[in-house]
């Protein structure tokens, strides 16, 4: 049952880890079950049994017993100690013997409970134990996951199997075990297995009649396999008088040892759990120690004048857009003198807002960015920033991305936080709640575990020498961002609007178009009319199938374009109405009815590679590729007359972080040669001589040929990309490995780092764990590999954008111009027209010797009324 579990959730693996690194999948999943198991069945005994070891009886009998079988996962071992300790912990008694497999003491402990009439429910992940149903017995079978589970009787044996209980030993005497790994009759499979048993009653009646049996082949391996016939069945009988050491009344279950239970549940970060146990038991189970704070009113903030060095502090915003959220309260505080209040008025008096602004204190927060936005809605500028936990904890593990506080707080080992989803509910139901105590206990609890946790914390990332990368990149582009998110950019409201009618007549007009080439109007929309129509009315070729008929998803499509025009239309349709529905309606809902702008969210902390990504509307993904994705640019606008949008963008970046990390000399010198990196590829590994012209078509093949490098492409993922054959693509990438051996050499030198350490790093020590770098698993092992490869190349890049941003935030400083966006490699701005001509000479140095590295960078400008014009 563990090892179903531990490969239920193996996906989730990365996931399920405890404060101490252990994986803890299995036990979840175990435990999962077991909760299942015990309402279900309310037992009064109960027992787990444990194999004792490899070596049985049966190995004895026969040497390759369940050989062949894969080496247990160093994840799964190392859990089935502790899952000990959890059956300890819910009372539950565990047995194993010597010599015998869990199986015979399940078999002989059943069976004892028969002799007493005693009902008796056996959990299994082995359908081999459905010969122990019997009147008294039922047989639960896990199929798939950790809940989908099928009770055999004896009826329901004979009605899915088609024979009896008894029986089951008999077919697998004849047809043999591969799972177990033992041969039965050669040729003999189920069928045939259960229709000899159904003639026959047993073995001993095959053989018995064996003139009967015309199957002439099938007599001959019967004869033959005879021994091994007889030796299968003795195998596969779970033994029922195995010498246990219990009675039934050793298996008295009384329920779990509470106070266990809520320390191995802490111990192994399972919140849910424990949150099950509180709702149980009126809430006292999660054990919140008592905490005092002093309620903030506009009568005793002068208290609030004793606070010196460091306080921690936290604004409550109950919602994700921290630009529009309510305020639930704040805490301050420090060293056990801890002040909340619901009133965040008192933000903006004295001495709170002293305290805030003032560079004399250090603060301690959760989401620098985030804090730093909402108090400036009150009025406040934050100032001295010195440790953020959701910072910190990001950047030790970029695993572990979680935006709630006592999640992360819990990841560390501090347990007393409940999540923001205990306090506020979820989705429709989240509402400020009304209990003073509950509210301001809540909030306390978080400013204790944002003053706990720093100093360990820090400690950590010395350790990993990322303290550089915390206080000089990632604090400082906090503060950055939120000046960016205020500033925010502006959109021409009335451009949109028409943008909106006139792709609404364009849609109508396609619409038409398609329902002419179909001879029928139908719901474009809908993937099954859509597939009825194409396939079924129109007959084109299907290419791909899935569960509810033939896909047409956009790579269907685009193979199937070439036979039909109503399919160029189809995907010409798709495209401007999720244009339309995405980015013209999307944004027309968020822009601010007071500055006409819209004001994204930079979520810092969600990539494990350091980019930035956009949300609330994301403006990083607005389309490049058609003409009516790009005109969406024109709704952004500067906020004020005479101004003009400018834009500056790396050229190339990964590539050229690519020859840095690598010293190969051959891709550096095209870069300091300022020449075509695309055509310069071309050239080496097409063989051209120097005088061939190099196509747009070769040019795209070595453009993907390049960037499939960065990202570890294999030669079928090439193939693919560039239309060729695999063959043809693994000897492009051969080719370019020997035009590039540093290349070559950096892959092979960076997959063993990662394997030796568990992680990589950027060029700012940025740190990448990958839980899966030694995995047994090809696949998981392979794309950790490939993620090895990539992730000092893209995160490199985002290193190099940021450190660009904050010096960025420093030259205009004295301008009028702001930075409004960062998008990808590209940096956007608004200025006056008067300061262009400097932010063209201005912004490409600073952004060009942002990082020192062994080719130069690029950077190309442009500047416009709109950002469309400025591109």
């Amino acid at each position: 049952m563990a090892f179903r579990a531990f490969y239920a959730l193996y996906n989730s693996l990365n996931r399920f880890t405890n404060p101490d690194g252990l994986h803890t999948n299995a036990i979840y999943g175990f435990n999962t079950m077991l909760d299942t198991m015990l309402k279900e069945v309310n037992p009064t005994h109960a027992l787990v049994a444990f194999d004792a070891g490899k070596t049985t009886f049966r190995t004895e009998k026969y040497g390759d017993y369940k050989g062949g079988r894969a080496k247990t996962p160093p994840e799964l071992s190392e859990q089935m100690p502790f899952l000990r300790d959890l059956l300890a912990a819910r009372g539950l008694r565990t047995y194993e013997l010597a010599n015998f497999e869990a199986d015979d003491i399940i078999g002989t402990m059943a069976k004892m409970a028969d002799q007493q009439d005693w009902a008796t429910t056996i959990f299994t992940g082995d359908r081999d134990l459905t010969q122990l149903t019997s009147d008294y017995t039922n047989v639960a079978v896990s199929r798939k996951g950790v809940s989908d589970v099928e009770t055999y009787t004896p009826a329901h044996v004979e009605e899915k199997l088609g024979v009896k209980p008894s029986q089951i030993i008999e077919i697998k005497g004849l047809q043999g075990d591969t799972s177990d790994n033992y041969p039965g009759v050669t040729g003999i499979g189920p069928k045939t297995a259960v229709s000899l048993i159904q003639k026959y009653g047993t073995i001993d009646g095959v053989y018995e009649n064996l003139a009967t049996i015309t199957a002439k082949k099938m007599k001959e391996h019967l004869i033959e396999d005879k021994d091994q016939a007889f030796r299968a069945r003795d195998l596969a009988t779970i033994r029922r008088d195995a010498p246990v050491d219990l009675s039934l009344d050793d298996l008295t279950f009384n329920g779990m040892n509470r106070d266990d239970l809520v320390a191995f549940y802490q111990k192994m970060n399972f919140q849910s759990f424990l949150k099950k146990m509180s709702s149980e038991d009126g809430g006292d189970m999660l054990q919140l120690d008592p905490v005092d704070c002093t309620v903030l009113t506009a009568d005793n903030l002068s208290q609030l004048e004793g606070l010196t060095g460091e306080v921690s502090f936290y604004l409550e915003m109950p919602e994700a857009n921290y630009h529009t959220s309510p305020f639930a309260g704040f805490v301050i505080g420090q060293k056990g003198h801890w002040f909340v209040s619901r009133d965040v008025s008192l933000l903006s008096q004295a001495p709170l807002k002293a305290i805030l602004e003032g560079q004399e204190i250090k603060k301690n927060v959760f989401d620098a960015k985030r804090t730093y936005v909402g108090l400036n809605r009150l009025g406040v500028q934050l100032n001295n920033v010195d440790f953020d936990l959701l910072l910190a904890s990001y950047l030790l593990d970029t695993n572990e991305n979680s935006n709630d506080l006592g999640a992360l707080a819990a990841q560390h080992g501090d347990h007393q936080v409940q999540s923001d989803e205990e306090v506020y509910g979820k989705g429709a139901k989240r509402a400020i709640p009304s209990d003073d105590q509950l509210l301001f206990d809540h909030l306390t609890r978080k400013g204790i575990a944002i003053e706990t946790l720093a100093a360990p914390l820090f400690k950590q990332l010395e350790e990993n020498e990322q303290s550089n990368l915390y206080r000089d990149l990632e604090l400082p582009i906090a503060n950055v961002l939120a000046h960016m998110e205020i500033a925010g950019i502006k959109v021409d409201v009335d451009r949109l609007s028409n943008m909106q009618s006139q792709f609404t007549e364009l849609l109508a007009q396609i619409e038409q178009t398609i329902y002419q080439e179909a001879g029928t109007e139908f719901n474009i929309g809908s993937p099954k009319q859509l597939s009825d129509i194409l396939f079924g009315t129109m007959g084109l070729t299907p290419i791909k199938k899935t569960k509810t008929g033939y896909s047409t998803s956009v790579d269907v499509l685009e193979k199937l374009a070439a036979e039909a025009p109503i399919v160029e239309n189809i995907l010409r349709y798709r495209q401007i109405s999720k244009i339309q529905s995405t980015y013209v309606e999307g944004l027309l809902k968020v822009v601010h009815t007071k500055d006409q702008k819209v004001h994204t969210r930079y979520l810092q902390t969600l990539t494990q590679t350091g980019r930035l990504s956009s949300v609330d509307p994301n403006l990083q993904n607005i389309p490049i590729r058609t003409e009516e994705g790009r005109r969406i640019r024109q709704a952004f606008v500067p906020s004020h007359e005479g101004w003009q949008i400018f834009s500056s963008d790396y050229s190339q970046i990964e590539l050229r972080v690519l020859a840095h990390i690598t010293h190969d000399h051959n891709l550096q010198e095209a870069f300091i040669e300022g020449e075509d990196i695309h055509a310069s590829t071309a050239r080496r590994i097409f063989r051209m001589d120097p005088d061939d012209v190099v196509t747009p078509n070769i040019r795209r093949q070595a453009k993907a040929v390049n960037f499939g490098i960065v990202y570890g492409i294999s030669d079928y993922g090439l193939s693919q990309n560039i239309g060729i054959s695999r063959k043809q693509a693994r000897q492009f990438i051969d080719t370019y490995f020997e035009e590039f051996p540093g290349v070559k050499q950096y892959m092979d030198d960076i997959v063993k780092s990662a394997h030796d350490k568990g992680y990589v790093e950027t060029i700012a020590h940025r740190r990448r764990y990958l839980p899966d770098i030694n995995s047994r698993n090809f696949n998981q092992r392979s794309f950790a590999e490939r993620t090895a490869m990539n992730t000092p190349i893209q995160g490199s890049a985002a290193d190099i954008i940021k450190i660009a941003m904050i010096k960025m935030a420093d030259a205009i400083k004295d301008l009028q111009a702001n930075m409004l966006l960062q998008v990808h490699d590209e940096l956007i701005f608004e200025a006056p027209a008067a300061e262009i001509a400097q932010l063209e000479k201005l912004v490409p140095s600073v952004m060009d010797s942002a990082v020192k590295l062994e080719i130069p960078l690029k950077v190309e400008s442009h500047f416009g009324d709109t950002w469309y014009d400025a591109k």
